[in-house]
Order: C-alpha cells, then structure tokens, then sequence
C-alpha cells in the first residue's frame, strides 16, 4: 500500500502537477493517517514496481519537455512488511532558455507586438515544448481571424544544450485571403431558416473570422431551440479555382419548444424558497422567448406558509425580523426576449411584473409595474444596456426609519409615505467580464457600472427624484497551482432632489433605493445589513416612558431592555474585499482554505458622498465545498468594533406614539473574542 508520496527539489514545477505525470498515486489522506486508517476509510492504492520504474522516466522526459535537459530524478522508497514510502528527489538544473524567437511570413497582416504579448512562449522563459505548441496555434489563429482561413504555422528551433540557449522559428504560410461565400443552414425543420441566419455573426460578403463561426455556434445554443449546432467551412481544403471566397455550414438538430423548470433552495435570510418556470422558445414563429417566473420565499416564516421556523434553529436569524419577514415574499414575471433586435448583436426584452421583496430588518417594497431594454453589443465584450422601468407600488420602513432619516414624524406624513406612488428609472449600464468560470473564477475579472435616474421628466412621483450610480472592479489572480488572490472594489452614490414634505425641505430617497452593506456577500464581520447608519428603539410594553422602562448599567453605559434596531441605509457606499483561496490538504480537489479582508462603511452625508471616516475593518478565515451548484462557502469574520451609534427612540404600545428619547445611542459589543466572531453561510463565491 502506498501510504506516502513525496517530491523534493522541485521548484519550477508543482507537486500537483507532476502528481498527474506519473502513474503512481498516494493512497487517500483517510488510508494513510495513522489517526484514522484503523478505520478502513478512503482510497487505498498499492505500489507496483513496473509503473514506479517507469515513473522516473516519465518525470524526466516531463521535464525535458518543459525546458530543463539537466534534470535529474532518484528516489528513496522506504518499505515496511504491508506499507510502502516513496520520495521522488530531483534535481532541475538550469532550464534552456529561448534566447531569439522569429516570426516570418506575418509582414502586413498581424501587429507583432501585441501578437507577441499574447504568446504564451516569450523571450527569455525555459523553452518549454507544451508552450511552444500554444504559441503556434496562437499565430494560427490570428491569422484565421483576419481573413486566413487555410493558415498554417510551421516551427522550427534550434536548442544548444551547452549554452542553454534556443533559438526558435515560426513560418506563417496564410494561405489565400477570402471572404465569406454561401452560408448553408441544414437539419431544420420548425425553425425558420431566415431565423437561423439573424441569429449568426457571419455574413455573406464579410471577411471570414474563425471567432465568428464560435460565436455564431455559441448563439444558437443560447437561442435555446436546437439541441445541438455547428459552424464550419463546407470545404477542409483551399479553393484551387481562385474562387475569394469559402461557403459556411450551419447543422441544427431541433430541440424541445417548451420548457418547465423547477427549483427550491434554502437561504439564511430567505428560510426556504422555490421557483417555478415556463418557456415558450420560438414564440410567433421567430426566435424569440416567452418566458413566465414564479418565485417564492420566506416558506416556513412568513404567513400564509408559516411554520414557525423562525423560532428552531433552520432559520432562526429571521425571529429577529418579525416586521418585515411575517409574508410570503414573491416575484411574478411575464418576459417577450428578442436575441436579435435590430442587428445579430443587439437583444431587447419586454415584460410585466408583480412583487413583494423584503430586506433584512430594513423595508418591504410591493409593486405591480413593466419594464422595457435594449443590450448592445450582447455578444461582445462589453455589452452596454439601456432599460426603462414604470412600476407603481408602496414600500414600508418603521416610522423610527423615516422620521430619523427624513425628518417626518406626523403620522399624516408617514401614511403618505407608505401610500403607493409611481416610480419610473432610466438604467444605463455596461460591463466587460473576463473570468474563467462564472461560478467560481480563477483568472480574469470584471469591470461594471450603472448609472439610473428618476424624476417626474421620465414618469416619477416627486418621491422619486434622484440619480443613483454604482460601479465594481473586481480581478482574479491565479499562483501556484490551484491558489487564487482575489479582490474587489464596490463603490455608489446617490445625488438626491429636494423635496417638500410637512412644510420642511428635505433629500429624500426612499428606503429600497439607499445602499446597505454587510451580510456573506459584503463586509463578512457584520450581519446583512448591519453596517451604517441606523436608529434604535425602545419597544416595551412594560412601562409607559422612557424613564419608567428597564434598564441596567454594563460598563458605565445604560442598555436598556427590548431594544430593536433599524438600519436606514446611506447615500454613499465603499467595500473593498481580498481573499486568498488555496487547496486544502484534504480533499484537495473539493475542499478550499480562505483567508479574506473585508473594509467598508455606509455614509449619510448631505455635502460629502464618500469620506473614508470610520471605515470598517474586519478579518476572517473561511472554507469552500465544491458542488454542482456552485461553492457552498462557510466564513467566520472577526469584528472588534461596537455597533454604530444612532439616535434612541420610545415606541409607546398603547398609543402607538413614537418620541425622541436620546439623540447618541450606543450599544456596547462584548468584550470576548468569541462573541465578536460572526458566523456566514452562502453559496457561491463572494464576488
């Protein structure tokens, strides 16, 4: 049994890679811990000694390839009457190095210089044979994106093993230049051929772009009526005619026209949930989309499917929030997607919707409304949306929330506040996306922003004049193996209208369009929406003023009984996160360690809309399980800092009347180190 496997020496090449090299493996951590393997737990591998012997070659032929001639490999294998312990010792050397690259045949048709950036072979790196590869058919296929679509790369090198040096050639021989000639669209049958031919990026007449035939084929997956498609040239050799031009051929095999998914989920915040689908795909005989949307949650919490979950332990975060998490919360959607609106690269979509959506411990937001957008450039890089939005609703905050945040008390102001009232947005937003893997990145990253603006020019109640603009950089950066470093930055603003509301002006904006901040996706060292501004109240049916209520002295400070909190969100956010993410040495393939940072803070400032006053700071370790549905993430954030201090208030039960007890209200965190950890539970990466 092969209870240990080690490399020593190696610095240019990982333990993980040159594992997948050879064909002896270490049996599980299970089989091999001494603590454990009394248990018969994991994957037990035996030793054969044939594949061991062959292993050494296999390591040196690997690293020959990889640039070092010198390299050497012993090993030291340590046997006992059942187990056996092997040590792989090797030697690198020094690498051969590319000392001179030529590229010939390119003059006129490709820039050198960016070409050779994007090389994955460049001067002066180990003259590996695996990236030499890669650098050919990166010349390849520069050339078969500007009109060659018959390019060839022949190499060539030279390698003195004295020297360590290389000396490496790559001939382009183009081929004839041409165009795009006949496109050919075969295997339809329901489907429309003139609808086949707008979903494609290619063209008769155009030059050929070997990346417009992928992302031709990309579309017409995502146009979700074929089951299987294809973009190829009719013919694998030049034309020998003089003909200019090659033919396309578009193969579809016809799925399904109608869809019905099916969903449920749990959340810490939502308790359990569920969603519901139907799509009709080629609707009115084109290429469009109806598609319909139910979504439900708060299942178990909030009524009519109360099951009192909120007091055992499965959702127990929402016995915190009775006000806003007693109801259902749901979503409606009728959606009309058009993949093709105007041009191939152009999308629209046109829907109406009902909802009720909560925020934890801040607002409930019900609306009935309808909602218009165009996406230029959909199929490129950086894709740029323009939206309008009309929806008439009300949203419903504690009246400690509007009348610290706004001034207004009365209760003929708040009930107006809470009456329904239209609300109109004019959304811009563009975004360039990178990454590898949308659930769980390892390289690339993103750059967003959105821009909206509401007024009574475009449709707005007067409660809804302001402009509102957001932007998030986010970058990925892969070292070593498998580690990743990643960060982000999230910054918004709000630039609100005066108003006129109880014969004061104020800057209102309502609560659901104010930034919040902390939760698992946020700065990790705070409960969902914990960070920023807020407002306590003294809720207790005990006694009948401020002075007659319960209360004790902790510290010099006074806490009194029943208090609740209400965040009130701000008109200005900043949260920046790094995180380092590294295999765990168990389950390495599964199981991730992380180490993250967290900083931010939600202002309310009337001049100023981002200061770096009172930025929050807070640490943390984490672990990640990979599963289909993504990285099940568990963190644990430290938070030495007491809670933001706000104003205090009475809410009097029997007259329901609301009064100012405290202007600074500050409640104090304990003082353990285990009581300022918080505990997040997500799924999914934090960005």
């Amino acid at each position: 049994m092969v209870r240990g496997l080690a490399y020593v020496g190696n610095h240019a090449i990982d333990d993980y890679t040159l594992s997948t090299v050879i064909a002896t493996s270490n049996s599980s951590w299970f089989a091999r811990n001494w603590m454990v393997r009394w248990l018969g737990l994991g994957a037990k591998r035996t030793f054969d000694e044939l594949e061991f012997r062959r292993d050494v070659v296999r390591l040196i032929l690997f690293y020959r390839q990889s640039g070092y001639m010198q390299a050497v490999v012993d090993t030291v294998v340590r046997r006992t009457p059942r187990d056996v312990y092997i040590t792989f010792r090797i030697f690198e050397g020094e690498p051969v190095r590319v000392r001179r690259f030529d590229l010939d045949g390119i003059a006129g048709i490709v820039n050198e210089r960016p070409l050779r950036r994007a090389m994955p072979l460049k001067v002066g790196d180990a003259f590996n044979r695996y990236l030499m590869q890669a650098s050919a058919d990166t010349l390849a296929s520069w050339l078969r994106n500007r009109g060659f679509p018959y390019a060839q790369v022949l190499r060539n090198f030279d390698a003195e093993a004295a020297e360590l040096a290389a000396d490496l050639r790559f001939e382009a021989v183009p081929g004839p230049h041409l165009r795009i000639g006949e496109v050919l669209v075969e295997g339809v049958q329901r489907v429309d051929t003139a609808t086949v031919l707008r979903t494609l990026s290619v063209h008769p007449g155009e030059p050929y772009g070997e990346d417009r035939l992928y992302r031709s084929q990309r579309d017409l997956y995502g146009a979700g009526m074929f089951r299987a498609a294809s973009v190829t040239l009719q013919d694998t050799l030049p034309p020998t005619n003089g003909d200019s031009t090659v033919n396309v051929v578009v193969r579809v095999t016809e799925g399904p026209r109608r869809r019905i998914s099916f969903g449920a989920g749990y959340a810490t915040l939502d308790c359990f949930r569920a969603q519901g689908g139907w799509s009709a795909l080629g609707f009115l005989g084109d290429a469009r989309v109806l598609d319909f949307s139910a979504r439900v949650s708060k299942i178990g919490v909030g009524a009519p499917l109360n099951a009192g979950l909120d007091k055992k332990f499965v959702c127990h975060p929402l016995l915190e929030d009775s006000t806003f998490s007693d109801t259902l919360n749901y979503n409606l959607a009728l959606t009309l997607l058009q993949p093709t609106f105007l041009s191939p690269r152009h999308s629209a979509s046109i829907g109406v919707f009902a909802e009720r959506r909560s925020e934890f411990k801040t607002y409930t937001r019900v609306q009935v409304g309808t909602n218009f957008g165009v996406t230029f450039n959909a199929r490129r890089k950086v894709p740029v949306g323009v939206a309008y939005g009309y929806s008439v609703g009300r949203t419903d905050a504690t009246d400690a929330t509007f009348c610290s945040v706004f001034s207004v008390c009365d209760d003929s102001t708040l009930k107006y506040l809470r009456n329904r009232h239209r609300f109109a947005s004019l959304t811009l937003s563009a975004a360039l996306r990178t990454e590898d893997f949308v659930l769980d990145p390892t390289r690339g990253g993103h750059v967003g922003f959105t821009l909206l603006h509401s007024s009574r020019l475009i449709g707005s109640d007067k409660l809804y004049e302001f402009n509102r603009g957001e932007i998030e950089v986010a970058r990925y950066i892969p070292f070593g193996r498998r580690g990743v470093f990643a960060w982000r930055i999230h910054a918004g603003a709000l630039v609100p209208a005066r108003i006129t509301l109880a014969g004061d002006t104020t800057q209102f904006v309502p609560p659901e369009q104010r930034f919040y901040a902390g939760g698992p996706n946020s700065v990790r060292g705070y409960e969902a929406n914990g960070l920023g501004p807020r407002v306590y109240v003294i809720k207790d049916s005990t006694c009948a003023t401020p002075a007659t209520c319960s209360y004790q002295i902790v510290n010099g400070d006074t806490v009194y009984r029943n208090v609740t909190v209400a965040p009130t969100g701000g008109n200005s956010i900043f949260v920046a996160n790094a995180e380092i993410r590294v295999p765990g040495p168990l389950w390495p393939d599964r199981l991730r360690l992380a180490a993250f940072v967290d900083v931010g803070q939600v202002y309310l400032r009337q001049n100023q809309l981002v200061t770096f006053h009172s930025m929050r700071v807070t640490p943390g370790v984490g672990v990640r399980f990979t599963t289909p549905l993504g990285p099940v993430r568990v963190d644990i954030a430290y938070n030495g800092y007491d809670p933001e201090s706000g104003k205090l208030k009475f809410l009097n039960d029997a007259t329901g009347v609301l009064t100012d007890f405290r202007p600074n209200y500050q409640r104090k965190r304990p003082s353990a180190f285990l009581r300022r950890l918080v505990l997040q539970f997500a799924i999914g990466q934090v960005f």
